[in-house]
């Protein structure tokens, strides 16, 4: 498929890049349950592209694709009433969820491009 590890995927690297950056911002969240949804979804995107590369098989790289940009899509959400109710300030929401739109349309294009081989 064009790499030998999901490692070398641009789009694995910037998901692991997004979920230590969610980490860092709620570092000191007291709102423990929208922190811990809001970490989940960010570890969700980029452990469910490395399984899914794993699978040896595009179907099932596909369709953990798919749960990786709903997670992603989750993730959004939740940054955006993280920001509503004053977990996270506007520009880190912005920051977020401009990165979290680059990664799904990247997750989008690997899918295409996935069931272009098949």
């Amino acid at each position: 498929m064009g790499y030998s590890s999901f490692e070398d995927l641009e789009v694995w690297q910037r998901a692991c890049r997004l979920a230590v950056r969610v980490y860092e911002v709620l570092r000191n969240c007291r709102d423990f349950g929208l922190k811990d949804q809001m970490t989940r979804a960010a570890v969700s995107i980029a452990s469910n592209i490395a399984e899914g590369a794993e699978r040896d098989s595009a179907v099932e790289f596909m369709r953990f694709l798919h749960i990786a940009k709903g997670s992603a899509a989750e993730l959004r959400t939740q940054v955006y009433i993280a920001c509503k109710t004053d977990v996270v300030q506007e520009q880190i929401q912005k920051e977020l969820s401009t990165e979290l739109k680059s990664i799904s349309s990247m997750i989008h294009g690997l899918i295409k491009s996935l069931k272009l081989k098949m």
